[in-house]
C-alpha cells in the first residue's frame, strides 16, 4: 500500500487527524494530571506491638522474634526490620519487588490475619499488636496551626473543625492532625493518706470503675411503652468526681475524694510529640490527594476552602504553610513546560537554520502534532505530568523529528532529481518505512529496561519509559502519513530542464566536502582508523575511573532538615527545651522563612522521599524553609561550625530534600551476629575508619548509646512472707513515679484516662523509693518498700536492639560531607577496603547498605532486563537486512558512545548518577538507530546496481544531513535539561556521547562495512555521487 499517495490525495483525512491531534492534544493536555515527582508505592508496613514493663530484651524474644517468624512465612515478603525497646516492639515488612501497589491490599490484610491468628500466643501483658499500613500516605499539604497564648485545647478545637470541612473537598482522600496533645485526668493522693485510710490502688481503681462504668440497666415495660432504664452516677465533670465518697471513718463523718486527693484536669506528662512553628507551639494538619489528580486543581479548591473558612477561624490563631505540594508542582510543572517549549523553540531553529524555512516549519509542526497526540494517550492511559514524564518528553523532542527528517530530506533528494513531490514522498516512505520502523522500535526498546524495572526505583522513573514509547511510535505514525501530506504542501514541484540539471550534485556544500575528505582518508587507512577508535575507547574506559559516582541529585526546593540526637534516654522535656533555644536563635537569621521544629519524633510523610523518624525522646528535628536555594550552602556552613562549637554534646545531621527514593543514611555499614558487645566492637573499628577518613560527618549506629536502669533489689523471701509480689511492686513504682490508670473520665467524644499518682514532692528523688508505702495482705497493713528491697544497682543495658532478616544487626551510618564535593560513591569507594579488611568472628557478617545498596538494587534490575532488550534489539536488525554482517557493522559503533560520555562529564564535573546511567544505556538505541539509517541507504544503492565501494561512500555522504541532523536537535533539545539537577547527568551523558557517537559513526560505519564486506579501495574521482 502507498501510505504516503494515500494521505497526499486524501486531502480531507489528512486535515482531519491534524484538527484531532491539535484539538483532542490542547484539550487532553488541559486534563492531565500535575504532580511534582511521579508517584511510586512504599511496600513497607509496620506492626507496632507495646509490651509495658518488659525490657528491650524481653520485648525482642517474646514478642519481635514471635512476628517475624510468622511474618517470614509469607510469600511475599522480602525484608524483614525490627526494632525492640523498653515496652515496644517495631517490625517493619518490605514485599518483593515484583508486587505492584494493586496487590498491596490484599498482601495486608493477609498480613493482618497471620497477626490477628497467633497474637493470642503472645505473653500475658502485652497488647494487641498493631498493622499500619498507611505508613507510605503523602499529606501532600502540611499547615501549622498555632496562636500565641491560646492553651493546646482550643487550637485542638479549631484544627479538628478544619478537618471536618476539608475532608469534604473534592480531590482530598484523608486530613490528619499531628502533635496533638493528650489530656488526663490526675489524681494526686499522699501515700501516707492512702496508708492511714487503708486503700490500696485496685480498691481506688475498683471504686472508680465501678462508679463510672457504662453498664446496662435493662428495661421496663411500663403500658404499652417499654422504656430503657439509665441510672444516674456517671461523672459529669471534675467536681462530681470529686465529690465520690472514698471512706467512712469510726465517727461517721463521710470521707470525699476531694479530702484527701488534688484532682485536675491536665495534659499528659510526658507527651510524645511537641511541634513548633517559628517558636509558636503548633499543631500540624496534613492533608493527602487522591490518587490520579490534577493537585493543582485540588490545590486550588483547599485554598478556596480555606479562604471561605476564615470567618471561623479565632483571632490570634494563625495558620502558615509548611508544604504546599500544589504550589511547588504548579511551580516544577511551569518550569518544566518552559524547558519544554525552550527545547522544541531550539529544535525548530535548528531545523531552519540547517533545512531551510519550509522544511523546518513542516518538520516543527510534525513535531508539534506528535507532542500533542503524546498528550491524548497519555490522558488516556493516566500518565500524570511531573518531573520524569516531562523530562521523557525533552529527551524524546529531537528523536521525535529523526524520522520526519528523513522523509523530508528523502523528499527534497527527489525534488532535485528531478522527481515530482507525489513521487519522491511515495519514494521515500516506500523505502525507509520499515527501516524507520526498527530504528524506533529499537530507540524504544533501549530505555525498556527503565520501564520494566520492578522495583521502587523503576516505578518512580518508569513513565520516561511510556512515554518515549508513545510519542516516538506517533512520531514514526506522522512521518510516514502526514510528513508526505505536508511536503505536498508546502514543496513545489521542480521544473526538469535537462540531463544535465537533473544530475546536478546536491552533495557539494562545504560540510559535504569536508566530510567527503575525511572520509576518504578514514576508507582508504581503514585499519589505523579502527586503532585510533579502539584506543580512543579504552583511554576513556581508564578515564571513567575519575568520574564521580552518585545515584540521585538533592532537590532544589529551598528547604533543608537539621535532626539532632541528644543522648539516648534524654527525657523529652529536655529535648524540648533544647530544641526551643536552638529554634531562637534560627528564626533570628533574615535568610530562613520559617523554621519547624518537631520534637520526640519526625513529622508526618509530606514527601513521598521524605522518611519520618519513628518516636524517641531524644530526638528533634528542624524543617528549615529559605527564601531561596542559593542561600543554603552559606547557612549550613555556618549552623554547621556553629552547632558543632555551641552544643558539641548533641549529634546534629544536616540533610537536604532528596530526588528519587531516598536510602537513609548515604554510607551504611550493616553488622549481623548474635552477641551485641562483639557487634558494638565491631562498630567502633568501622566509626574509626569513618572517622580517620575526613571525608564522612553524621558518623553513628542505630543502637545508641547505653543507657542506665535503676534496679530495686526484690527480696523474694522477704516478700513471700508478707504476701506481696513482684507485680506488687511494680504497680507501687508506677503509681508513685509515673502514674497508674485507675479509670476512664467522659468528655463529649473525648475518653481521658484517670491517672493516680503521688505529689511531685513525694516523687523527686529515687530514695524515696525506700519510704514508699505497699500493701501486705499477709498482715492487713501497710509496710516500707525498705522491708522488702534489700538494695538499689544501677546498670546499663541497650536502648534499642535493631534485627534484619531476623538477626541481631548493628548499622553504622554517615553521609559525605554536606559542604564538600565528594559524592557518597566516592567516599565509599574509599572506604569499602579497610572496612571490609576488619576480620569477624564465626557468625558474624559485613553487609553494605545505604546509596550503594540502593543504587546497586536499582541497577539489578535495569541490568536484569537488559540482555533480553539488547538481543532483541540485535534480531530486530538483523530482520530489517536479513544478514549477520551489517547488525554487526552498526552494533561494532554502539561501545563508542564511552568516548563521549567519559569526556563530557569530566569536563562538566558532573556525577556518574543513575539517571545518567539512563541516558548511557538509552545512547545505544540512539546510535543504532542513526546506523540503520546509513546502512539501510547502503543497502538501497546496492539493490539499485550500484558498486558497493561506491553504494557505501555515496550513502555515507548522502545520510550526513538526516543522521546529524538528528544528532544535532536531540543534543541541542538537552540543553534546558542540563540546568536541571535530577536530568543534568543524563542530559550531559546524552549530549556529549551521542555527538561524539554520531560524528564517529558517520566514520565507522563505512569503515566496518568496508571491512567486514573486505571491500577494496577507491578514489572517489573513479565514481560520481548523485
Amino acid at each position: 500500500m502507498n501510505i504516503a499517495g494515500y494521505f497526499i490525495q486524501r486531502k480531507v483525512t489528512s486535515w482531519m487527524v491534524t484538527l484531532i491531534l491539535l484539538v483532542g492534544g490542547s484539550i487532553a493536555f488541559t486534563n492531565l494530571g500535575q504532580l511534582e515527582d511521579p508517584e511510586f508505592t512504599i511496600k513497607d508496613t509496620l506492626i507496632v506491638t507495646l509490651y509495658p514493663g518488659a525490657s528491650p530484651e524481653q520485648v525482642e524474644e517474646e514478642v519481635t522474634y514471635p512476628i517475624e517468624r510468622e511474618l517470614q512465612n509469607l510469600p511475599y515478603v522480602d525484608k524483614i526490620k525490627s526494632t525492640s525497646k523498653a515496652g515496644y516492639s517495631k517490625v517493619q515488612i518490605t514485599i518483593k519487588d515484583k508486587y505492584r501497589a494493586q496487590a498491596l491490599k490484599q498482601i495486608w490484610d493477609e498480613v493482618r490475619k497471620k497477626i490477628r491468628d497467633m497474637s493470642g500466643t503472645l505473653p500475658t501483658g502485652v497488647q494487641t499488636p498493631i498493622v499500619i499500613d498507611d505508613f507510605g500516605d503523602v499529606y501532600g499539604v502540611m499547615l501549622a496551626i498555632h496562636g500565641e497564648g491560646y492553651p493546646y485545647k482550643d487550637l485542638e478545637d479549631y484544627v479538628d473543625y478544619l478537618k471536618r470541612e476539608l475532608v469534604l473537598v473534592n480531590g482530598v482522600a484523608k486530613v490528619e492532625i499531628s502533635a496533638e496533645q493528650d489530656e488526663q485526668v490526675t489524681i494526686e493522693v499522699s501515700r501516707a493518706k492512702l496508708a492511714t485510710m487503708g486503700i490500696t490502688t485496685d480498691q481506688f481503681k475498683s471504686l472508680l470503675a465501678n462508679q463510672n462504668a457504662v453498664s446496662n440497666a435493662g428495661r421496663v415495660r411500663v403500658g404499652s411503652e417499654y422504656i430503657r432504664i439509665s441510672p444516674t452516677g456517671e461523672f459529669k465533670d471534675i467536681s462530681e468526681l470529686e465529690n465520690l465518697i472514698v471512706g467512712t471513718p469510726v465517727e461517721g463523718k463521710l470521707i470525699r475524694l476531694s479530702d484527701i486527693a488534688t484532682i485536675k484536669r491536665e495534659y499528659v506528662d510526658p507527651q510524645e510529640h511537641y511541634v513548633s512553628f517559628n517558636g509558636s507551639n503548633s499543631l500540624l494538619l496534613g492533608i493527602s490527594f487522591s490518587s490520579n489528580v490534577n493537585v493543582v486543581e485540588v490545590g486550588k479548591r483547599i485554598d478556596q476552602r480555606l479562604d471561605e473558612l476564615k470567618y471561623q477561624q479565632p483571632v490570634g490563631i494563625s495558620m502558615d504553610s509548611v508544604y504546599f505540594q500544589s504550589k511547588e508542582v504548579d511551580r516544577s510543572v511551569n518550569d518544566f513546560l518552559f524547558n519544554l517549549v525552550a527545547a522544541v523553540g531550539i529544535v525548530i531553529l535548528v531545523l531552519l537554520v540547517f533545512m531551510g524555512i519550509y522544511s523546518g516549519i513542516l518538520i516543527g509542526l510534525i513535531l508539534l502534532l506528535t507532542i500533542l497526540g503524546t498528550f491524548i494517550v497519555m490522558n488516556y492511559f493516566g500518565i500524570n505530568l511531573q518531573r520524569i514524564s516531562l523530562g521523557g518528553l525533552i529527551i524524546a523532542l529531537g528523536m521525535l523529528v529523526d524520522n520526519a527528517i528523513v522523509v523530508t530530506e528523502g523528499v527534497l533528494i527527489g525534488l532535485k532529481r528531478g522527481m515530482t513531490k507525489f513521487d519522491a514522498a511515495s519514494s521515500v516512505v516506500k523505502q525507509t518505512k520499515w527501516p524507520l520502523l526498527g530504528a524506533t522500535v529499537i530507540a524504544v526498546v533501549a530505555f525498556a529496561p527503565i520501564g520494566l524495572s520492578p522495583d521502587s526505583v523503576g516505578e518512580f522513573v518508569g513513565s520516561l519509559f511510556y512515554v518515549l514509547l508513545i510519542s516516538l511510535l506517533l512520531s514514526w505514525v506522522t512521518a510516514i502519513t502526514l510528513t508526505p501530506f505536508f511536503c505536498d504542501l508546502f514543496f513545489k514541484d521542480s521544473q526538469k530542464q535537462d540531463d544535465e540539471s537533473s544530475s546536478e550534485d546536491p552533495y557539494k556544500g562545504f560540510l559535504f566536502v569536508g566530510y567527503k575528505w575525511l572520509l576518504n582518508i578514514a576508507m582508504r587507512f581503514r585499519w589505523i582508523t579502527v586503532v585510533l577508535l579502539i584506543a580512543a575507547l579504552f583511554t576513556s574506559g581508564w578515564a571513567f575511573q575519575f568520574v564521580k559516582q552518585a545515584f540521585f541529585p538533592p532537590s532544589t526546593t529551598p528547604m533543608f532538615y537539621m535532626n539532632v540526637w541528644l543522648p539516648e534516654g534524654t527525657h523529652i522535656d529536655a529535648t524540648k527545651d533544647k530544641a526551643e533555644e536552638i529554634e531562637a536563635k534560627l528564626i533570628k537569621d533574615e535568610r530562613i522563612e520559617y523554621v519547624v521544629s518537631t520534637v520526640g519524633q519526625g513529622a508526618p510523610r509530606f514527601l513521598l522521599t521524605y522518611s519520618s523518624e519513628q518516636p524517641n525522646s531524644s530526638y528533634a528535628q528542624f524543617i528549615i524553609r529559605t527564601h531561596t536555594q542559593e542561600e543554603i550552602p552559606g547557612l549550613l556552613k555556618e549552623l554547621y561550625a556553629q552547632m558543632n562549637k555551641e552544643y558539641p554534646e548533641i549529634h546534629v545531621k544536616f540533610a537536604r530534600l532528596e530526588l528519587g527514593p531516598s536510602s537513609g543514611a548515604k554510607v551504611e555499614a550493616r553488622v549481623s551476629g548474635p552477641d551485641p558487645e562483639v557487634l558494638r566492637n565491631v562498630s567502633e573499628k568501622i566509626k574509626e575508619i569513618y572517622h580517620a577518613d575526613g571525608g564522612l560527618e553524621n558518623i553513628k549506629d542505630d543502637w545508641r548509646q547505653p543507657v542506665k536502669v535503676l534496679r530495686p533489689l526484690f527480696d523474694d523471701v522477704q516478700a513471700r512472707r508478707l504476701g506481696i509480689s513482684k507485680a506488687a511492686l511494680d504497680d507501687v513504682l508506677l503509681t508513685n513515679f509515673s502514674g497508674k490508670q485507675v479509670g476512664t473520665y467522659r468528655d463529649g467524644t473525648d475518653l481521658l484516662p484517670i491517672i493516680l499518682t503521688t505529689p511531685h514532692d513525694e516523687h523527686t528523688s529515687t530514695a524515696q523509693i525506700r519510704d514508699m508505702q505497699i500493701y501486705s495482705p499477709s498482715s492487713g497493713s501497710y509496710v516500707r518498700l525498705a522491708t522488702l528491697v534489700s538494695g538499689f544497682e544501677t546498670v546499663w543495658e541497650d536502648p534499642i536492639i535493631e534485627r534484619r532478616d531476623r538477626k541481631r544487626t548493628i548499622t553504622i551510618m554517615s553521609d559525605p560531607l554536606i559542604l564538600g564535593d565528594e559524592t557518597a560513591m566516592s567516599v565509599f569507594n574509599r572506604i569499602r577496603v579497610p572496612i571490609e579488611a576488619i576480620e569477624l568472628p564465626i557468625g558474624y557478617k559485613l553487609e553494605w547498605g545505604g546509596e550503594y545498596e540502593s543504587s546497586s538494587d536499582a541497577q539489578a534490575n535495569i541490568f536484569s532486563a537488559l540482555p533480553m532488550g539488547y538481543l532483541f534489539m540485535f534480531i530486530i536488525t538483523i530482520l530489517l537486512f536479513n544478514s549477520i554482517r551489517i547488525p554487526l557493522v552498526i552494533w561494532f559503533c554502539v561501545p563508542l558512545a564511552l568516548i563521549g560520555v567519559s569526556s563530557g562529564l569530566l569536563v562538566m564535573n558532573t556525577a556518574f548518577s543513575f539517571m545518567a546511567l539512563l541516558g548511557f544505556l538509552s545512547l545505544s538505541g540512539m546510535i543504532v538507530k542513526n546506523g540503520i539509517v546509513l546502512a539501510d541507504q547502503i543497502s538501497y544503492e546496492r539493490e539499485q546496481g550500484t558498486e558497493i565501494y561506491e553504494a557505501i561512500f555515496i550513502s555515507a555522504v548522502s545520510r550526513v544531513r538526516p543522521v546529524c541532523m538528528a544528532a544535532i536537535t536531540t543534543i541541542l533539545g538537552m540543553i534546558p535539561l542540563l540546568y536541571d539537577a535530577f536530568f543534568e547527568g543524563m542530559a550531559v551523558v546524552i549530549s556529549f556521547g551521542l555527538g561524539f557517537a554520531t560524528v564517529l559513526t558517520l566514520i565507522a560505519v563505512p569503515v566496518f562495512y568496508a571491512i567486514l564486506f573486505r571491500v577494496k579501495y577507491r578514489k572517489p574521482s573513479e565514481f560520481e555521487i548523485r
